[in-house]
């Protein structure tokens, strides 16, 4: 699996590896980076051993300020904004103050999301005042602010890989048949993934791809998925992920082991520098 095609790709450059678990955090100040492949979140141990490795000096992906970031679709949304990235008309509502005028201009159906949502969880499509209000009242009991976003359908929405701030690989993450999202949650069978498409990224519009590494730019310098849709010939970012799905058979189609090759390279080179860093100071 993925998993092992790192370690390989790791152990050929000279790298000696361990897989460990949150069980094993006394642990971290013994190795020299830490590469997190697990759905991360502020609320669980990602985040405490993304911080605690960042301050022993380990490099880390992903790093602390990426997790923090990126679980924050608030703050995606006003960095992009700032940066003149075209995203999905957005208006942020708060429990405290909401009134009905602030998203009349939007129009049904709507997409509200949870400021920390992921993985299409926290995310629902309403197409009524009704629904609208009966969401509302479920989400907020869940965050004090509720994101809401005009629907944007399409086919397909293009995910850009970014390390180092620029593109790995590109993918095509299709709707599940029937269904509005590329993961249907509700739908109780184990087919509830849409298709995925891997593409060479010399066949993405070039549009797309510099959005996305734009985008990346604005969290940091790690490893990024960025979701883009092309939208009557523009292109908008839909969000901007750290952790992006790295599965065997699906997102290295096109790069093969090149691809995890890419991403222990880009460990190996941190570390270096890192000690450079460390001696420059040191004389």
């Amino acid at each position: 699996d993925a998993l092992q095609n790192f370690k390989k790709a790791a152990e050929k450059i000279g790298f000696s590896t361990e897989f460990i678990t949150k069980d094993d955090f006394s642990q971290l100040s013994e190795y020299d980076a830490l590469f997190i492949r697990e759905t991360t979140s502020v609320n669980n141990h990602t985040y405490h051993f993304s911080r605690a490795a960042y301050a022993d000096g380990l490099v880390v992906i992903d790093d602390p300020w990426s997790i923090l970031r990126c679980s924050n679709k608030i703050f995606q949304n006003e960095r992009l904004k700032q940066n003149r990235i075209k995203t999905p008309e957005t208006v942020v509502l708060s429990k405290s103050n909401y009134r009905k005028l602030q998203i009349s201009h939007l129009n049904f159906p709507m997409v509200l999301k949870q400021p920390d949502s992921a993985f299409s969880l926290g995310v629902e499509k309403v197409d009524t005042t009704e629904e609208l209000e009966n969401s509302l009242e479920k989400l907020f009991k869940l965050s004090d602010l509720v994101i809401v976003q005009e629907f944007m359908p399409s086919q397909y929405d293009w995910r850009i890989g970014v390390l180092d701030q620029a593109a790995l690989f590109a993918c095509k993450y299709y709707m599940v048949k029937g269904h509005w999202q590329i993961y249907d949650w509700k739908s109780g069978n184990s087919n509830n993934w849409g298709k995925v498409e891997t593409v060479a990224l010399d066949e993405v519009p070039p549009a797309v791809i510099k959005t996305a590494v734009k985008a990346a730019s604005l969290i940091g310098d790690g490893l990024y998925g960025v979701d883009l849709k092309i939208v009557n010939g523009e292109v908008f970012v839909i969000e901007i992920n750290d952790n992006p799905n790295i599965d065997a058979g699906v997102e290295d189609q096109v790069l093969k082991d090149e691809l995890y090759n890419k991403v222990v390279r880009s460990l190996f080179n941190r570390i270096e520098i890192n000690r450079n860093i460390a001696q420059f100071v040191t004389v």
